[in-house]
């Protein structure tokens, strides 16, 4: 019970420290952040429940007022944001990952937590994420998808970080990989 704690507010710190690493902006203006990575690591390295609930402590935090969210966003404003979407998003996207590297135990498990991270860290939380940006800046959801499209491949990177990342900790200290004990 305690690890898991542990663990849970461990990976909440490390979405928020990961916030703090200067965006990236692509040659059209693009900003990527380093954040949905941690949201994709709580899932496969935490499993389902565990990084759900590390990533809804990180959100609860970001409720309260803590400037924690890349470029020091913080507060209920947060949540009449265009990006309102991404943020609700991120504690479903970690269980719906977790779940998948859970469940998915027959192949190598840097490519299970890669399918994972993609279908959970980017193809979940895109669904919030577009849903929110349709509702909050007044467009229809293809328009709205529309203004996604330009992080895929930032996300996409992302995703194969997270699946290298789990597969080199399951080798290195295979029990603290969570999703799989």
């Amino acid at each position: 019970m305690e690890r898991s704690l542990a663990m849970i507010a461990l990976f909440a710190a490390l979405i928020a420290v990961l916030g703090l690493i200067p965006k990236i902006t692509l040659a059209f203006g693009v900003p990527i952040t380093a954040q949905s990575l941690g949201v994709m690591l709580c899932g496969t390295v935490l499993g389902a429940r565990r990084g759900g609930l590390a990533v809804l402590l990180f959100v609860g935090l970001v409720a309260l007022g803590l400037p924690l969210l890349a470029g020091g966003r913080g507060g209920l404003g947060v949540f009449a944001s265009p990006t309102v979407g991404f943020v609700v998003g991120f504690p479903i996207a970690a269980f719906v990952t977790g779940l998948i590297v859970e469940n998915w135990r027959s192949g190598p498990l840097t490519l299970v937590a890669g399918i994972a991270a993609i279908i959970g860290g980017i193809g979940v939380l895109y669904a919030f994420g577009i849903a929110g940006m349709a509702i909050m800046l007044d467009k229809t959801p293809m328009q709205a998808a529309a203004l996604t499209t330009a992080f895929i491949p930032g996300d996409v990177l992302k995703a194969g970080i997270a699946a290298m990342i789990t597969a080199a900790l399951a080798r290195a200290r295979p029990k603290s990989v969570l999703s799989r004990a």
